[in-house]
């Protein structure tokens, strides 16, 4: 089983993870399933105590944890981290059953296949320090672009399921937001991958809250099997 849920923010929203398993004890799920976080994880961000009760309150679950990263990450641990190939895509492995799903990435899970592009800009960021609680990898760079017109270019623009924490440009517009200062050239990379790629559902994060435009849907509360 997969199972997709919008941004936790590292122990801030992540009660809503580990309620959701709790009240799902009569289904048999192991580490062979999956939860995907759609960014703002907030896995890596303290590099001490916070982070250690993140960790263990995600290995703790019955099921394996991935996650694309948001704009509320620390780029400089991520990094760290060993890149390795994990379903035929690159991860980031932080710790036994927690994984990161690198950008512009495509992995094969339970037989279907999932593009990932993480990434998002902070509009609060005047109010952060750059190193501490921002960073401007938040952001992708002209390389992760490159590579993920590739990789969709490598399957004829052909998957079953998109995963971002921000979204296309006219999806955005149809939820009602204004362009988030310094986002516009994500969200238009991302309307351009929307044109051109033959997908079945598109999921993300970011915008903290519910909605289903047609076949996008945006998650902050709602946790979502996959069928």
């Amino acid at each position: 089983m997969i199972f997709l849920s919008g941004d936790i923010h590292a122990d801030f929203d992540i009660q809503k993870v580990i309620t959701f398993f709790g009240q799902h004890t009569d289904q048999l799920l192991s580490k062979e399933d999956y939860l995907i976080i759609l960014g703002d994880a907030g896995i890596c961000w303290d590099d001490g105590s916070q982070d250690d009760w993140v960790k263990q309150a995600l290995q703790d679950l019955p099921v394996t944890t991935l996650f694309i990263d948001g704009n509320h990450e620390n780029f400089d641990l991520l990094s760290e981290y060993p890149v390795m190939v994990w379903q035929g895509g690159k991860v980031h492995e932080i710790e036994e059953g927690i994984l990161h799903l690198m950008r512009g990435q495509i992995f094969e899970i339970e037989g279907k296949t999932f593009f990932t592009f993480g990434g998002g800009n902070s509009v609060d960021k005047e109010n952060r320090y750059e190193g501490t609680s921002w960073w401007p990898e938040e952001m992708p760079s002209y390389d992760e672009y490159e590579q993920g017109l590739k990789t969709l270019e490598e399957v004829d623009y052909t998957v079953d399921y998109i995963l971002t924490h921000t979204a296309p440009r006219e999806v955005v517009a149809e939820m009602g937001i204004d362009i988030y200062e310094g986002e516009e050239e994500l969200q238009l990379y991302l309307q351009r991958i929307a044109d051109k790629t033959d997908f079945e559902e598109w999921y993300f994060g970011h915008w903290h809250m519910d909605e289903d435009i047609m076949e996008y849907h945006c998650l902050m509360e709602e946790i979502v099997e996959l069928s």
